[in-house]
């Protein structure tokens, strides 16, 4: 960070900390919460992941994975074998459902 910038960003917290634009903020007087699993991730991903938490939303291919996992459960406890073979067509689905959300997120971030 150039020198310039930081005493720039400096001035502006000085000032909105001298306006008390800086008090009553959320988590004023808490550590700050622990992300050291997200220090090898991508910034931007982490970001926008902690975004996606806070705001109670699951992308498409976690919920995928759970109901795959929830599919593949449901199919141990199977012993008909045709209603096996549906439980394996649902898998399958599921699997490749999720491996499409999975692509299409990895081709956004690119």
């Amino acid at each position: 960070m150039t020198r310039a910038f930081r005493s720039l960003i400096e001035r502006q917290l000085a000032k909105a900390q001298a306006e008390g634009q800086l008090q009553g903020l959320e988590g004023e007087g808490k550590p700050l919460p622990d992300r050291s699993g997200e220090a090898l991730a991508d910034p931007a991903i982490a970001a926008g992941m902690r975004i996606m938490a806070q705001a109670g939303v699951v992308p498409e291919e976690f919920r995928l994975k759970a109901e795959l996992d929830a599919a593949r459960k449901d199919y141990a406890a199977l012993t008909d074998p045709q209603a096996r073979k549906v439980a394996m067509a649902r898998i399958a689905n599921l699997e490749m459902r999720c491996n499409m959300a999975r692509d299409a997120r990895k081709s956004f971030l690119r």
